[in-house]
């Protein structure tokens, strides 16, 4: 019999592999950071002694969900401009709230609120763009998160830098630090073609290229960037994109609203992939990407909830029944984004598309132990004819009982066990007063 440090047995486990198996009765064994066995329990139990064992009768044993994109310390900005367009919510409200409020206090603890909120509804990675991001690593490091995160970069001064070029060294620093962390990976992100330069955008793709990152961009949010930024090149947002040589397998795209058929061509012969964010784009009326096109032609497509001041919530369950949803009553056809498609995208697609399937996004043999557990044992989850329908439109992020992650139990049956969450948000409540007083003067 060998010796394990975690057994999760006895409820109903979806791998989200290439056959999308399903396991009645499940076993998942993990020992260390890794998943060493998954099967049927009367097949694995006498094979394992587990110095801890987590029993999920009735539950639903599923890989951690990954968030594709958001921003994590703007939980400290949840509902601070709600009912705007874009562009006056981004220029006449957020740029203002973060130049005067945005420090490394604000974004350590904003991100902290972030990962517990995250934990707590099944999310096990996130890929984050945002300010002080070093901050956030050591949040998502102290918490047990897994991430994928890169400093914002624009053309003007943010609150950590003065220059591009101090951004750019600020990046630098990061990818120093962090290297070959277990947890914590770091993106190139360019704010979006409105924000940044040629020079910027060759600046960061050379520094992506330099390291062998990925790169993330805001793109396509809304039809009125569309036409400003046809205007601005005199050819479409793609076809810059693939002329300064951002379209290749290690671009992420953010958003997507206003891909039209050759735009979808070219990322698709590229390899690029692309965060769908609809609760943000449907809260900020930008429009709906032409997801069910980019899944046809063959793009990867994550999900993704954006940050806290334009969709309010991080709950990935919550956003993949927004996906299904909003689709279905775009097209007029219930059978565009079924249940399934939606769940790979949460889960096995949004890993590919940070570039991590190789060790996350589905429970099997030699990956790293990223597990969720859902409980199932509720009045509105009975009865259970498909647990994919289940998920997607039933469950909410309130059902997650348990959450693993490399290994390590960061949630045992609702109780948080590396982050304090009442410091968490008392520390918040302060931020949001100093915020509040700030829009006053």
């Amino acid at each position: 019999m060998q010796d394990i440090d975690l057994l999760i047995s006895g409820g109903k486990a979806l791998l989200m592999d290439e056959d999308n198996t399903s396991v009645a009765e499940a076993c998942v064994a993990v020992d260390a950071t890794q998943i060493v066995a998954v099967g049927n329990i009367s097949d694995l139990s006498g094979k394992f002694r587990a110095r801890k064992t987590i029993h999920v009768e009735g539950g639903l044993i599923l890989p951690g969900l990954v968030n594709c994109h958001t921003h994590a310390a703007m939980t400290c900005f949840r509902g601070i401009a709600d009912d705007l367009e874009l562009m006056d919510w981004l220029h006449n409200f957020i740029f203002p709230a973060e130049a005067r409020n945005v420090n490394p206090h604000l974004a350590y603890w904003g991100s902290e609120l972030a990962c517990a909120e995250m934990i707590k509804s099944g999310t096990t990675t996130f890929c984050d763009m945002y300010i002080f991001e070093d901050e956030t690593a050591r949040a998502a490091k102290s918490a047990g998160m897994r991430c994928l995160l890169g400093e914002v970069l624009f053309d003007f001064p943010s609150p950590s830098y003065k220059t591009p070029q101090d951004g750019l060294a600020y990046t630098k620093r990061l990818i120093e630090k962090w290297r070959g962390d277990p947890l914590v990976n770091i993106i190139i992100e360019p704010h979006s073609l409105y924000t940044c330069s040629p020079a910027l955008l060759s600046d960061a793709k050379r520094l992506a290229d330099d390291y062998d990152l990925l790169l993330g961009i805001h793109f396509l949010e809304n039809p009125s960037e569309a036409v400003q930024l046809h205007d601005k090149f005199g050819k479409s947002a793609t076809s810059f994109l693939n002329d300064i040589g951002y379209l290749d397998g290690r671009l992420l795209a953010f958003h997507c609203v206003c891909m039209d058929a050759r735009d979808i061509e070219l990322f698709a012969a590229a390899g690029c992939k692309v965060s769908h964010n609809p609760a943000s784009n449907m809260k900020l009326a930008s429009g709906i990407a032409p997801v069910p096109e980019m899944l046809k032609a063959g793009i990867t497509v994550g999900l993704g909830t954006d940050g806290c001041a334009s969709n309010n919530s991080l709950d990935m369950i919550r956003e993949m029944s927004t996906a299904a949803k909003l689709h279905k009553a775009a097209r007029l056809d219930p059978t565009v984004l079924d249940a399934q498609t939606v769940v790979r995208m949460a889960t096995i697609g949004g890993a590919k598309a940070l570039g991590m399937d190789r060790y996350t996004g589905s429970l099997e043999v030699g990956k790293k132990a990223d597990i969720i557990v859902i409980d199932m044992n509720k009045p509105h989850l009975t009865p259970v004819y498909n647990e994919y329908s289940h998920l997607v439109y039933a469950a909410s992020g309130a059902d997650v009982d348990s959450v693993i992650i490399n290994g390590l139990p960061v949630m045992i049956h609702r109780q948080l066990t590396t982050i304090n969450e009442t410091e968490v948000m008392q520390h918040v409540r302060e931020i949001a007063r100093n915020i509040s007083a700030s829009l006053k003067g």
